[in-house]
């Protein structure tokens, strides 16, 4: 055991030593072949000395973007938040701006729908959606400032998805007081789902969710009402057949790989 460490020792240091000597190129060379080869400890050690010895220059600059990439895809999220921020800040007009707002959108996007969270078919919705809401202005800020992007169809996409989801956790809380005999504050969820996202598939859920509240308060008509746009724009939705609520909680399958600008 105490070769084996006498070893590692050995070539920890003999890398190490090699971060203090490698010029510039080669230095942001062997960050990005770390990156490329998933290695993402090895390029954050890189790209953070890198920084640290050249702190000036477009190798520097652009190393900044690739610490928090392989932060971000070391599920280092915070660290990789900082770092962007840090990065939009001192550099505004950086050719690479729109793909730093992009990446800082999928570090917010990607703290919630975890990879474990996607392989057992989770529903992200009940979660806090902090982080989803952050990702949502985020994309947004991105859209806003640079709607010619590469990164502008990804962003769009995403806040479909971002949309979805929120409207699907505003469901979720007026379902639970629904159940919970809270039908005033049901219907209320439910309505400010109908107004605030009126492209989501949860409007159909909302206006059932609100002729259920309104029959429990007594409010005849607000329940017709209500019932009536449903079955206008929702002849199928499965309250009428008394299976319902319904979900849909694969919607992250329609999202494109995330790839590294």
């Amino acid at each position: 055991m105490l070769a084996v460490a006498m070893v590692g020792c050995k070539t920890f240091g003999k890398r190490g030593n090699e971060l203090e000597t490698l010029p510039v190129e080669a230095l942001y060379q062997r960050g990005v072949t770390a990156i490329d080869n998933a290695n993402y400890n090895q390029a954050t050690e890189v790209f953070t000395r890198l920084i640290g010895r050249f702190p000036f220059g477009a190798y520097s600059e652009q190393s900044q973007i690739n610490l928090a990439y392989a932060q971000y895809k070391n599920f280092k999220h915070d660290d990789a938040y900082s770092t962007i921020n840090r990065f939009i800040r001192t550099y505004p007009t950086h050719k690479n701006i729109d793909y730093a707002y992009y990446l800082r959108g999928l570090v917010n996007f990607d703290r919630q729908a975890d990879f474990l969270s996607r392989m057992v078919g989770l529903d992200t919705s009940r979660r806090d959606q902090a982080f989803l809401n952050q990702s949502f202005e985020d994309f947004s800020e991105l859209l806003k400032r640079y709607p010619q992007s590469r990164y502008a169809p990804d962003g769009r996409q995403r806040l479909i998805y971002l949309r979805e989801s929120m409207a699907r956790a505003e469901i979720n809380i007026a379902l639970f007081y629904l159940r919970k005999g809270a039908y005033v504050a049901a219907a209320n969820r439910a309505k400010g789902v109908v107004e605030t996202y009126p492209q989501t598939v949860q409007v159909g859920d909302g206006l059932a969710i609100m002729v259920d509240s309104y029959r429990a308060l007594g409010q005849t008509q607000l329940a017709d009402d209500a019932e009536r746009v449903l079955k206008l724009n929702y002849p199928d939705h499965a309250s009428f057949a008394g299976k319902w609520p319904q979900y849909h909680s694969n919607w992250w399958k329609l999202l494109p790989v995330v790839k590294r600008g």
